[in-house]
């Protein structure tokens, strides 16, 4: 088996940047390396992502519960595991495979839909058991969790297109700020639970530090 890593974080924390420098810095460095992006709007797996994040079943993303969202997104992880890196990951001793977003987005992103304390952890060992062990996914060696307050994240997509239709119309989490609050919370309780690597992107300003200086941080952890 290979290594898997993954970089999570809010909406326009800087994931594909981050996860394309950290690919190109390994490649460069000799390493077989891979980078994969969910959801995967170019294959046929993300129909039904692509009908919920595109409002087709409301304008509320808590209108459709946890459980359910999270196997849309499920299936089209597996269907790009088996097609896109499984054979990959599994038969190069050191291959290296980073994930911009992972099952590691549904614990942060559909968790926030639950109250209590007991529902989330609730979720979350189901999250688990559902796509790491009976679905068969590796379980990432590495998950960077990039800390970019709510604020600042608002700030940032302010003009940015969604990638589905690559227009100026958010999609139903983006548009949602009181649903990225809660995920933003929920990675104090998922990131201590599976020992994410917090990394802070913004400096004592609340401004986003580098885009190098960020990837630094995170090639220091992994290879210290």
């Amino acid at each position: 088996m290979g290594k898997l890593i993954v970089i999570e974080g809010s909406d326009g924390s800087g994931k594909a940047t981050q996860t394309k420098l950290l690919y190109d810095y390994l490649k460069g460095q000799g390493k077989n390396v891979k980078m994969v992006s969910y959801p995967n709007y170019d294959s046929p797996s993300s129909a039904l992502v692509k009908m919920y994040l595109g409002r087709e079943y409301g304008d509320d993303p808590y209108m459709v519960n946890p459980y359910v969202t999270s196997s849309f997104f499920a299936v089209d992880r597996f269907s790009s595991y088996l097609k896109e890196w499984k054979m990959f990951y599994e038969s190069l001793e050191d291959s290296i495979v980073i994930c911009d977003r992972y099952v590691t987005s549904n614990m942060l992103h559909q968790t926030s839909k639950l109250e209590s304390r007991e529902e989330k952890e609730e979720f979350l060992d189901w999250e688990y058991d559902f796509e790491y062990i009976k679905g068969g996914l590796p379980i990432p060696d590495f998950v960077f969790f990039l800390d970019v307050k709510p604020e600042v994240t608002f700030r940032l997509m302010k003009d940015r297109k969604n990638k589905i239709t690559h227009q100026q119309i958010k999609d139903i989490h983006e548009s949602n700020h009181g649903f990225l609050i809660k995920s933003y919370e929920n990675s104090i309780l998922v990131g201590e639970k599976y020992n994410w690597i917090k990394i802070e992107c913004c400096d004592e300003n609340g401004d986003m530090k580098q885009k190098e200086e960020i990837h630094r941080m995170i090639r220091d952890k992994i290879f210290e």
